[in-house]
């Protein structure tokens, strides 16, 4: 695993925000390479399929310019909803690595699913190779950053 991927998904994640969103970033490596990163852009596109997750793998894709990115690696700040799972799925990334766990931000008032990605993989039969709780200080601290700005947005 690379901590460096984690730092570039927690700083895309300040910068988002900085800009008014919520505490999730995302960062897709490649070969050792970073080809994609980005935070959640969910109220500034006005479109609740905005997660970071799916924004970084939209950027991946274009980049990549293929709808496939086997070989790669999600680094996300928060364990991926089931949304951004399936995504990831879809995508055919290998290798799901996140920090804070579904429950951490809902315990900060998100309507998240608990739906653990451990139990998406397992009913859906995914291959991906899932690695919670990387760097999850850092991303503890991120959230708590986050939850102490009084006119913070959530969903």
């Amino acid at each position: 695993m690379n901590p460096d991927c984690m730092c570039e998904a927690i700083r895309q994640a300040r910068i988002g925000i900085a800009k008014g969103q919520t505490p999730f970033g995302a960062c897709i490596e490649c070969n050792g390479d970073i080809i994609a990163s980005a935070h959640n852009q969910v109220f500034s596109d006005t479109d609740s399929t905005a997660h970071a997750e799916i924004v970084a793998i939209r950027k991946a894709e274009i980049r990549l310019k293929s709808i496939e990115l086997e070989g790669c690696t999600m680094y996300a700040t928060t364990e991926p909803c089931p949304m951004c799972f399936a995504a990831c799925h879809w995508a055919k990334i290998s290798r799901v690595v996140y920090g804070t766990s579904i429950t951490d931000v809902q315990a900060l008032g998100f309507s998240e699913m608990t739906i653990p990605n451990t139990i998406l993989q397992e009913i859906g039969g995914s291959t991906m190779e899932i690695i919670g709780g990387f760097l999850v200080e850092e991303n503890l601290s991120l959230l708590r950053d986050w939850a102490a700005i009084p006119d913070r947005k959530i969903y």
